[in-house]
């Protein structure tokens, strides 16, 4: 018999019979960065062929890809689960993902044109509407949006994938949902910082809004997620 969150996440699937090992894939990743089951959730094979009119063949075969990307967990005869980390995981990940995030930003100013200043302006605008509704969930999703309308006009595909990959990987936990409001306001003045700076093509000035948000972000995940 499944747990409440196995039944949610073998809902959350779409319902195609026959589907590729491809769709499999994609969908798993979907309702795992969707929050839609809590880390440490197992994942049932079984089930989820059977939802997929499918062998376990390709079930397991998707899961061992989300294991390589670091958002499932596999244990010799403990099955598959939604990857948990520690909380010195946690701050580790946002360490490398802001490393990333101002190499990205050296090469993405010089390259940036109006339209990606539109663009960093208007996720900026739905981040702020979030922030004023106290929308946890709508934070979540926008700051990441503006977080990567920054870092996108670099144009180097690798670095932005090697960026998303890392930070699909603290998706699972949703740490941003247990930082208080007033963490949230804080980072989001930080945004307004970073903001300013990308329009006006400041590389100083970005890194160090840049530098004071993720050393701000570490901390508040730090302190809401205490230690293993």
């Amino acid at each position: 018999m499944l747990g409440p969150p196995q039944e949610r996440l073998v809902a959350a699937l779409p319902h195609t019979d026959g589907a590729s090992q491809a769709i499999i894939l994609d969908a798993l990743r979907s309702v795992i960065l969707d929050g839609i089951a809590p880390p440490g959730t197992p994942i049932p094979v079984d089930t989820v062929a059977t939802h997929f009119g499918v062998s376990r063949i390709p079930v397991r075969e998707a899961l061992k890809t989300l294991v390589g990307e670091g958002i499932v967990d596999h244990r010799a005869n403990g099955g598959y689960s939604i990857a948990r980390l520690t909380a010195a995981e946690l701050v580790e990940l946002y360490l490398v993902r802001g490393a990333l995030e101002t190499a990205a930003h050296g090469i993405a100013l010089p390259s940036a044109t109006p339209d990606d200043d539109a663009r960093a302006r208007a996720a900026y605008a739905a981040l702020d509407r979030a922030v004023l509704a106290d929308d946890v969930v709508g934070y979540h999703q926008e700051s990441r949006a503006f977080h990567l309308a920054l870092v996108t006009p670099c144009r180097m595909h690798r670095l932005l994938h090697v960026l998303e990959s890392t930070w699909n990987i603290t998706e699972p936990g949703r740490p941003m949902w247990q930082i208080p409001t007033t963490e949230r306001v804080a980072l989001h003045l930080d945004h307004a910082d970073m903001l300013t700076a990308f329009l006006a093509r400041d590389g100083d000035a970005l890194t160090a809004a840049t530098t004071d948000h993720n050393d701000r972000l570490r901390a508040a995940i730090s302190a809401s997620q205490g230690s293993d």
